[in-house]
């Protein structure tokens, strides 16, 4: 499954999750939660993560991968828990080219919607390598569906 393409510059995969917006949400925001779920076999793992959760709040993360190791980071910008997370994105070894991510969360009947968009990525490199929303919500589906 690719991501979509919303327009020029922008990406964005939804998928629905039978869970709770709130439980969602905690996987998404706690450092201990990331950890546990960050990681595909054999391509990438979450190895350290920080979040100070309020707008103005720095979030840091350490991932591994078969190409080395990556560092992320960035600002929260929006949060309204449980439906709305917005951070921005500067991956250490995109010269620190500022993206913005957005995670909104619709809960309905004992499942949520999860649709994260990407956007600023100005350049067709910088959509390749961010364009992996659709492994990174499948294993968030998996991992909140399985610890329920």
């Amino acid at each position: 499954m690719k991501p979509i393409v919303v327009r020029e510059g922008t990406i964005a995969q939804e998928i629905t999750i039978k869970t709770s917006a709130e439980r969602i949400f905690d996987a998404l925001t706690k450092p201990e939660e990331l950890l546990k779920w960050w990681g595909a076999k054999d391509k990438f793992q979450a190895t350290h993560v920080e979040c100070d959760l309020r707008v103005g709040g720095k979030w840091k993360m350490r991932v591994e991968s078969t190409g080395g190791e990556t560092i992320v980071a960035g600002e929260y910008r929006e949060i309204e828990r449980p439906r709305l997370l917005v951070f921005t994105w500067i991956r250490k070894n995109e010269d620190g080219v500022e993206t913005l991510v957005r995670w909104d969360l619709e809960e309905n009947a004992g499942a949520t919607t999860v649709r994260v968009t990407h956007s600023g990525l100005s350049t067709k490199a910088l959509r390749d390598r961010n364009g992996g929303w659709p492994i990174v919500t499948g294993l968030l589906k998996a991992f909140v569906e399985q610890s329920n």
